[in-house]
Order: C-alpha cells, then structure tokens, then sequence
C-alpha cells in the first residue's frame, strides 16, 4: 500500500514514516526540509508543485501532518498559513488524483482551549490563533467532504517520546538535574500520547473498515491518562536524579508572579510564569474510547515509554 506522509520531518511524522515502513507500507515523506524520513522536499503552499508531486506519486493513502505548530503568533492568523491555504492546496491535489482511496488530516486538540470539553465535533472553542488555524483545517476538510474520498480527521494531545521538541526536553532536563518541583500533592490528569502509541494509531486507522471512521473525528491519546506527579516520578526513578520535592500552590503562584515580572522586563529565559503554572494545574482527558474501538490495544505502556524516553535523553 501506498502511503504518502506530509510533514514527514515532523516528531510524530519521522515516527509514523518509521514505522510505517516496518510494517511494509511502501512510504513517500514529503515535507519542506530534508530528514532520513522525507523523500520529496515541497512546500505545500506551492498548489501547482504539490499538485504534481501527489499526483505523480499516485499514492493510495495519504496523511496529512505539514503544519505550523507553534503558539507564537498573537497577531494574524496568516501566519498560519500552512494550515489553512496549505490544507486547501491538498484537498485540491487529493481531487486531482484518482488513486487515493483515504486520507487522514491532522488537527489538534486546541481547536478547543485546554480544559474545555466541547460538546461535538464542531464545537470549537480555541484561544490561541494555532487553534483557529486548526479549526479552519477542519472546517476546510468538511466543507470538501475530504475530496470526496475516505476522510478522518484526528486530533493529538500532547505527545511526548523519543524525538521530541525541545522544550518538553528542557522539562526533563529539569527533572533529570534536580531542578523540577511538584505543585501541591494531588494527581494532575492529562490524556497524553506516547509518540509509538499514536503512529501505531494513524496505522490503525488507514487499515479501519469505511463505516468504522469515514467522516468522523477521534482524538489520539493514550487509552488511560497519566498523572503528570507521577510520571514526573517515574522520570526521577529513571535518571536516578534526586526526588521532587512538592511546593504549596500558594508558593507557587508567588513564584509565577516573580516569572511574569522577569518576562515582561526581558528576561524570556526564566521558564516559570503564570501562563506555564496555568498549563500544569489544568487537566484535561478525553473519551478515548471510540479511538480504542477502531485502533485496538497500545504497543506501548507508559513505564515503557519512560524507560525508552529516559535512556534517550541521555545519549543526547
């Protein structure tokens, strides 16, 4: 079978596009910078290369992962073009190219704010213009009817693993040197994604039945959420650094002002703020159990992807 992979260079694209071929899927990455995973280097917001690029490779699958990721823009959501002109341009390759039976596009979470539960697949509730890029991403994919093929759309939470962004890296390393301190003492609740649970997920989801995932919305996460003390612990446990100590939230909130203060005078170097203490206490899960139906058991537990994580981390 095969799979074309946009976004390819990406953390969770390297990881599908790796395992992808394990499995014995004939494999095209295509991304805008070269990696050992991309074979074809475009920008999808040139229509016509892309257009000739999909249709050249005739693939019978595709998943989409090319986007502009980050939260740094505050200002114009054309900034995040790639996520809105670019998903156009795709749609219109897709349209172009008769082999493509299924295609998966790649939202995100924050196509609602972190915490809210949305009600349905178009209740959109996004406070960042990352998350409004996202939810046009979706609504593009809607509108076309996936160009009229097989059409899914998923929605990752926050992924973690082997490969990943620096700053989830700078957060171990603080862990890893005895740097990292708890907030209070009570479980945090996060549905994450352990970057081998989710490329098996996009897997599973180009091998689905029609009537199974046509047309619908999951989200990728792994099954059960993790508590974030105790996966802090665990990655204590693994680099055998020194344990957390736990700050009351009282002490925290003093020290996030001290944060906000330090940032506003230029000191964008001081990592703990009242934005990041706000991301640690807000939990979120998700009912991960229509993901479940269709993409069956998880190679991964997360002891596993702790263990792997860690030893990872301190090749680098």
């Amino acid at each position: 079978m095969k799979t074309m992979v946009t976004g390819s260079s990406g953390f969770i694209g390297q990881a599908l596009v790796r395992r992808l071929r394990q499995e014995q899927f004939e494999v095209f990455g295509l991304d805008n910078r070269h990696s050992a995973a991309t074979d074809h280097v475009y920008d999808i917001l040139d229509a016509e290369r892309l257009k000739e690029v999909v249709q050249k490779l005739s693939p019978d699958f595709l998943v989409h992962l090319a986007a502009r990721t980050d939260l740094d823009e505050k200002h114009d959501l054309a900034g995040y073009a790639t996520n809105i002109d670019g998903v156009k341009n795709l749609i219109d390759a897709v349209r172009l190219t008769p082999s493509i039976k299924r295609a998966i596009w790649t939202s995100s979470q924050l196509v609602c704010r972190v915490g809210y539960v949305p009600h349905s697949d178009t209740d959109y509730n996004a406070d960042t213009l990352y998350g409004q890029s996202k939810m046009r991403t979706e609504q593009i994919v809607r509108a076309d009817n996936g160009a009229d093929r097989d059409w899914i759309l998923v929605r990752p939470t926050t992924v973690w693993g082997p490969g990943m962004s620096a700053h989830y890296q700078r957060f171990l390393r603080m862990i890893q040197r005895g740097h990292y301190f708890h907030v209070g003492t009570k479980p945090l609740w996060k549905s994450y994604s352990y970057i081998e649970n989710i490329a098996h997920q996009y897997i599973q989801m180009l091998r689905a039945p029609t009537d199974a995932v046509h047309g619908k919305t999951f989200y990728l996460a792994d099954y059960e959420p993790l508590d974030l003390l105790t996966w802090g612990d665990s990655f204590q446990r693994a680099f055998k650094a020194r344990r957390i100590p736990h700050i009351p939230l009282t002490v925290a909130r003093a020290l996030a002002l001290c944060g906000d203060a330090a940032n506003a005078a230029g000191l964008n170097q001081v990592p703990f703020n009242s934005f990041r203490l706000n991301n640690v206490l807000t939990q979120y899960t998700f009912n991960m159990r229509p993901t479940a139906a269709v993409c069956g058991p998880l190679p991964y537990t997360i002891e596993q992807g702790v263990t792997e994580t860690a030893a990872w981390l301190e090749q680098l």
